[in-house]
């Protein structure tokens, strides 16, 4: 899900509506347009109730990666492990960091099966990869040390499920990753004095010994985007020139999140 800039210019001179259904009282649309985000061109859009787009694809370019959050996962994956293999991802859209890395093992795990649909028939989408259910529900029937990353890009219109911010959920994580491996999640929320930015980033220290947290450029203080967090038991490493314009930035401490007993 793309934060920064939570909005797309709908002028109805750019937009070509494809697609649009209801699943779930959550609306869904599929449309082309001619700008995003300011930038002209030929891109097709997955959109959630008029509300932050969940995917893009660059018609005349169709390998790009569109959106920055994408481009600094997938630099972290490849700086902290460039002979990866199997990648568990919980949170499909148009399919973007999965279709990146066709050749590896992913599971991908999306709760709304219309999204996988239009994954494939509007997006080109062409993996036999993805279960439909709640991501934590089925990353608990896989194996223990199966992974060398778990990746979190699930929202909802309130911004990140809570189960997936819990104590419980990051040990869940860390017993189905092998050593070596990560947690790279994409939030929502402020790069400065965002107490639940804090609340998730001391929650995961609690499970994991090295943490990095970046952050994309907003207007103001007081506007969000998107905030990658990475939990691992080695270092995290990266270099900033591939970090698509995310810097780092240091969360506030926090509570320790819990499931609700």
């Amino acid at each position: 899900m793309n934060i920064n800039e939570s909005h797309l210019c709908k002028e109805s001179d750019h937009l070509h509506p494809l697609s649009r259904t209801t699943h779930d009282s959550q609306e869904i649309e599929v449309y082309d347009t001619t700008e995003l985000y300011g930038e002209t061109g030929r891109f097709r859009v997955l959109q959630f109730s008029g509300e932050a787009i969940q995917g893009a694809l660059d018609l005349e370019h169709p390998r790009r990666v569109v959106f920055e959050y994408p481009r600094a996962m997938i630099h972290l994956m490849e700086a902290g492990d460039p002979y990866f293999e199997d990648v568990f991802l919980i949170g499909h859209g148009i399919g973007t960091i999965a279709g990146y890395f066709a050749e590896k093992r992913f599971k991908v795990a999306e709760v709304n099966e219309q999204v996988v649909e239009y994954s494939r028939t509007r997006f080109g989408y062409n993996q036999d990869n993805v279960l439909i259910g709640d991501g934590r529900s089925l990353l608990e029937n896989e194996a223990d040390r199966s992974y060398d990353y778990i990746l979190l890009d699930a929202f909802t219109a309130a911004g990140t499920p809570a189960h997936f911010t819990s104590l419980e959920f990051f040990g869940l994580t860390r017993d189905k990753l092998h050593g070596h491996g990560a947690i790279i999640m994409n939030l929502m929320g402020r790069s400065d004095n965002d107490r639940l930015i804090g609340a998730i980033h001391t929650t995961l220290s609690e499970v994991y010994p090295h943490t990095r947290t970046f952050a994309l450029p907003a207007e103001g203080t007081a506007d969000l985007s998107n905030i990658i967090m990475v939990g691992s038991s080695r270092p995290v490493t990266y270099q900033s020139r591939h970090m698509a314009g995310f810097s780092e930035i240091t969360p506030e401490l926090g509570h320790v999140i819990r499931d609700p007993r």
